[in-house]
């Protein structure tokens, strides 16, 4: 059986990270994603996917995306039942998400910049580096490509 998505689209409102009690990351969200087809003289339909996102993947999103952020999502579709207000049994469709990724302009995602309340990312340095930390590698046997 197979329950794989690719969608691509943009963010309808700032992504939230949530902690579950067991300290576990969580993020949900929507998507407006245009329909390909569009009917001679009417407006292009959209539709409103709701996403979720775990761990990595939900602190990665509420740290780089916004609002109105073009965003790529790999994942799989996920129904959960549940009893609204009035008591009626409903059904919600979510895409739980494997990888996110940016698409996009620099200037259309806002450049990628972190967002000010996330904790700031540590980022390795490569500046200091010599032609001496290197070395040429002989075979390519042992490559794994």
């Amino acid at each position: 059986m197979v329950n794989s998505v690719v969608l691509m689209g943009r963010l309808t409102s700032d992504p939230e990270l949530k902690t579950t009690n067991g300290g576990v990351s969580v993020t949900s969200f929507a998507i407006a994603v245009d329909r390909n087809f569009q009917r001679q003289g009417e407006e292009r339909q959209t539709d409103f996917i709701n996403i979720v996102a775990w761990r990595q993947s939900a602190e990665f999103i509420s740290r780089y995306f916004r609002k109105g952020s073009m965003i790529a999502i790999e994942g799989s579709i996920q129904t959960r039942k549940y009893v609204d207000k009035n008591n009626q049994n409903r059904t919600a469709f979510e895409v739980v998400v494997d990888r996110a990724s940016f698409c996009g302009s620099k200037s259309e995602s806002g450049g990628g910049a972190p967002r000010l309340d996330a904790p700031p990312a540590q980022a390795a340095s490569y500046s200091s580096a010599e032609s001496g930390d290197f070395e040429e590698i002989q075979g390519d046997d042992d490559l794994p490509f």
